[in-house]
């Protein structure tokens, strides 16, 4: 029998409820009791899906109020306990003044505060876990903190409150405080205890209680504790000791910053220390008497050096403090070499008939009041540039090792080695002299490498004179002797020399210059030619060698000096000129007895001697050639019979007659030459040597009165220049107001010489009377006159 089986609908029963099984009051009773064994630390004897249930059924059942209050009540109280049990305990005595006791309390301090803080965080990091589904429905829709949040304001509330967070804060300085005293703390206790501040926020803003409250302290505390270190280093240390101890605190504090404290303190107080240590005592420490800026150079301290500069480039005043007491450093030497140099040279413009050979015999011309060391001017002039460069190399020193090439102190340095060596008006001729010294022959003691060396240095120095003008014309001067005595020390130096001032100055400095050497060249093959030619001749009794200068190239300052020659000089210079004329028409030739010299064989009643004199000399000589050893000339005789000026007849007496080699006899005898005085020939005169050399000085420094007419003659040619410079400008501009024009003129005549505005103002109005230029209306301008 078959039978039908009836479908069953299947029923969906509801949840059953759970408040119908457990109330709300046993609930949270169970909750509490295990949150307060989480605070006991005996969690692991509780089922974490048991909490999590009992916390998410009062939150689905719209009991989430009462839980977040309840929970932050618990955590409350535990924290408090906490506080009482480990912070309170710990609270430093504040009666023992021993440092090691000291810092043991204030460890101990931190290190409960750790305890606390790391205690309440493991509780609230199982507390976050069980009420997750609390953070997530009900703190979102009540606006409230989430429960790690909340723990961290009770931590901040309950904990970081007086006293305990007077205490703490105490604790954290004193330890400070005690290191800094030098003892040693341990910093992985503060390390932690500023972790904890910076964890706390107390604001919205998110600034931490560390910011809020240990970092200000921190900084007040540094701040009273280096304004005291400052003013106690300074009344106990020298300069180098002082500037040992700031760094080793700038050191110690950027240590204490990067092991404990937060960085972004490190920068504040830096600024404290660099205000009291270094701004506030700069210009005290580099300018301390014994032990300052001047001390350390003269000692060559670079590491000294180098730890001032590394120091006063951290503050903003430090470098300008150190480039004026730099500067000031310089100059203060640089006067000094000044100085010395002005008072060994009081004599000299008195002693115009310095001589070239002026060792005084032994025994003879005692009392006289001559030293026997040479030219005392001449080498008071190379002195002063050997100083100047030694002193030009141990500045060059110290910026390189100590201040690290800085270009703002290099800066400084020229300007006081400008300044200073500006201050000597003799400087130009004094370097041209040292030049000189350098590129003569038979220069003892130095290859050419170092004489090249030398210069280079002397060029450094040449580079700060603003006169250049003025060291041309010594130059030029000097350097013709060279050329015209032989003198050189070789040709390739001379021109060395020449390309060193052409790439400071420009072709036009060196123009005439290497104009003097054109001719030495020509003159080599015009002699060779007149020789050739002599050949075919009959050839005058004296052999000369004849020097054709231009005039615009050479010094000519010698041109007045003028001499009647004795027949057999005038028929060797008459071959000469016919030679010369015949081979190029239109030329004048004006000979030049000042700048030649001559080889002549002397008898005397012992021996002969091969003797150079200069061509004065040898005319004055030649006047004696055929006396008796009784007869002599008086000074007017010679004078009528050579018209040679007074001037030069007096040096080249006395350098027959007075100086070491006597070939003459002075009647009456004597040092000085005096118009009233009358001469013989020295047949009784010996020397062991075979061949002898009387010459006048060769490079002695310029008188006063020498000095003043080359002065004069520079004044002249600058007028000259100035108004060629004014015409080249208005030429180009046409028209200028009267500062722009000044302004040009000097920019254009820096290279040479500094002008002044009033010269300018003056050769302004001469080519104004001359037509060059015309005032405007406006009375401040200038227009060009074509």
């Amino acid at each position: 029998m078959a039978s039908t089986r009836r479908t069953v609908k299947t029923k969906i029963k509801p949840p059953r409820k759970h408040e119908s099984e457990v109330s709300l009051d046993e609930t949270w009773s169970r909750l509490s009791t295990n949150i307060r064994e989480i605070h006991n630390q005996n969690a692991s004897n509780l089922s974490f899906e048991e909490n999590y249930r009992y916390a998410y059924n009062m939150v689905l059942y719209k009991n989430g109020g009462i839980l977040y209050k309840g929970v932050c009540q618990l955590v409350a109280e535990n924290i408090d306990r906490l506080a009482q049990s480990e912070l309170v305990p710990a609270f430093p005595s504040g009666s023992s003044k021993d440092p090691v006791q000291q810092s043991q309390e204030g460890e101990s301090l931190l290190k409960a505060l750790r305890r606390v803080w790391d205690d309440h965080t493991g509780n609230m990091l199982k507390l976050r876990d069980i009420l997750k589904y609390m953070d997530r429905v009900y703190t979102k829709a009540n606006d409230v903190p989430e429960i790690w949040d909340a723990g961290l304001d009770l931590f901040l509330k309950h904990i970081i409150r007086p006293p305990i967070q007077d205490h703490v804060t105490s604790a954290v300085l004193s330890l400070i405080q005690i290191e800094r005293d030098g003892y040693v703390i341990s910093r992985s206790v503060v390390k932690e205890c500023v972790d904890v501040l910076l964890q706390l926020s107390v604001d919205h803003d998110a600034k931490t209680v560390y910011k809020r409250d240990l970092e200000p302290a921190v900084l007040t505390a540094s701040e009273a504790f280096y304004s005291a270190e400052g003013k106690q280093l300074l009344e106990t240390c020298d300069a180098p000791e002082y500037l040992r101890r700031v760094e080793a605190r700038l050191d110690s504090e950027q240590a204490r910053t990067y092991h404990y404290l937060f960085s972004q303190t490190g920068g504040p107080l830096r600024k404290i220390l660099e205000r009291h240590l270094l701004t506030h005592n700069l210009s005290t420490v580099i300018g301390m008497p014994n032990s300052g800026l001047d001390v350390m150079v003269d000692l060559d301290k670079f590491d000294d050096l180098n730890r001032l500069y590394r120091l006063f480039l951290m503050v903003p005043s430090g470098l300008p403090t150190l480039r004026r007491s730099f500067k000031d450093s310089i100059l203060r030497r640089g006067r000094e070499i000044n100085l010395a140099s002005t008072s060994i040279d009081t004599g000299q413009d008195m002693d115009d008939g310095d001589l070239n050979d002026t060792e005084n015999t032994k025994g003879k011309d005692k009392g006289q009041g001559r030293t026997a060391m040479g030219p005392p001017t001449l080498t008071l002039a190379l002195k002063w540039v050997q100083t100047v460069l030694d002193l030009k190399d141990k500045f060059d020193c110290i910026w390189t090792r100590a201040f690290d090439n800085n270009r703002e102190v290099e800066s400084s340095l020229n300007e006081a080695f400008e300044d200073f060596i500006n201050l000597n008006e003799k400087a130009p001729e004094y370097i041209s002299l040292f030049i000189d010294e350098n590129l003569k022959k038979g220069l003892k003691g130095k290859t050419d490498m170092e004489v090249d060396a030398v210069l280079d240095k002397t060029i450094t120095v040449f580079r700060y004179i603003t006169e250049k003008d003025a060291f041309e014309r010594y130059y030029k001067n000097h350097l013709a002797k060279r050329l015209l005595l032989g003198r050189s020390v070789s040709d390739d130096a001379e021109r060395g020399m020449l390309a060193k001032l052409k790439v400071e100055c420009g072709y036009q400095f060196t123009q005439k210059l290497e104009g003097m050497f054109h001719d030495m060249k020509i003159s080599a093959d015009t002699m060779q030619a007149y020789r050739k030619y002599l050949e075919g001749v009959l050839a005058p009794e004296v052999e000369i060698s004849v020097t054709v200068m231009t005039s615009t190239f050479w010094p000519m300052s010698h041109s007045s000096a003028s001499c009647i020659f004795p027949e057999v000089l005038i028929r060797a210079c008459k071959s000469f000129e016919h030679f010369y004329f015949s081979r190029h028409s239109g030329r004048r030739l004006a000979w030049q007895p000042s700048l030649g010299n001559a080889d002549v064989r002397v008898q005397f009643k012992a021996r002969k001697h091969d003797v150079n004199v200069s061509t004065f000399a040898l005319v004055i000589l030649l006047l004696f050639e055929n006396l008796t050893d009784d007869e002599f000339l008086t000074y007017e005789e010679l004078k009528t019979a050579t018209s040679i000026p007074d001037t030069e007849l007096q040096r080249h007496l006395q350098s027959l007659a007075c100086a070491k080699f006597k070939i003459l006899k002075k009647h009456p005898p004597g040092r000085d030459v005096h118009p009233s005085d009358s001469f013989s020939f020295n047949n009784d005169f010996t020397c062991p040597m075979q061949k002898i050399k009387i010459s006048t000085v060769s490079a002695k420094v310029e008188t006063t009165k020498e000095r003043r007419e080359t002065r004069d003659r520079i004044e002249e040619e600058r007028h000259h220049q100035i108004e060629a410079c004014i015409v080249r400008i208005m030429k180009d501009r046409k028209h200028l107001t009267h500062n722009d024009l000044v302004n040009e003129v000097t920019r254009q005549l820096a290279s040479r010489f500094q002008p002044n505005p009033q010269n300018i103002k003056k050769r302004i109005e001469g080519l104004i009377d001359r037509e060059y230029l015309e005032r405007c209306e406006d009375r401040k301008s200038y227009n060009y006159l074509a």
